[in-house]
């Protein structure tokens, strides 16, 4: 049995069964989401060429979830990262998504510790004051992050920007990206 971090190979044939050759035995993509909730290393390749084929395993999994309610991704979003390709930003956005995401997930790290607390604080002077406050801030800078970059990934923008702006919007956003990032560090 695999542990923790150790990476899994995982196989895909040609049948498009998938086989985890840390348990010797074959899987669904339904294992491959739990071994991602389990914080579980693996690359996923093709059984007869070795090819990695881990992320389009990884976007079946998504597609998958999305035909599925709740849905995560808003209709407006998959059609501006559609609007994406072919654009020159390819080599930006999923370095920018996820420092993104890995911020929006050290923020509800934040807000999880902040209601975990214990309340002993409610009669003292101030009470809860303090901990609404991080929670409200936290809150504002996921909302500012996610506003800007969907600004910037607008491809159906009304104004037509240079290439100048666009660095400047670019460079700003990585600025902001790293200021909030020392922020929280």
């Amino acid at each position: 049995m695999a542990r923790k971090y150790d990476k899994i190979t995982v196989k895909k044939y040609a049948n498009r069964r998938l086989y985890d050759t840390s348990k010797s035995s074959y899987i669904t993509l339904n294992d491959i989401s739990e071994m991602i909730r389990d914080g579980l290393d693996f690359v996923v390749v093709d059984a007869k060429t070795n090819e990695d084929l881990t992320h389009t395993v990884l976007a079946q999994i998504v597609l998958d979830q999305e035909s599925q309610k709740p849905q995560m991704f808003p209709t407006e979003f998959m059609r501006k990262i559609i609007g994406l390709y072919g654009q020159g930003t390819q080599s930006f956005v999923p370095e920018y998504l996820t420092h993104a995401m890995d911020s929006f997930l050290k923020n509800q790290e934040q807000l999880q510790k902040q209601f975990a607390q214990p309340f002993s604080n409610m009669g003292k002077m101030g009470g809860m004051m303090p901990d609404a406050e991080k929670l409200a801030e936290i809150n504002r800078q996921n909302m500012a992050m996610f506003e800007n970059a969907m600004q910037m990934f607008s491809p159906f923008a009304a104004t037509e920007e240079t290439p100048e702006q666009k660095d400047q919007k670019i460079a700003d956003l990585e600025k902001q990206l790293k200021d909030l990032k020392d922020k929280q560090s």
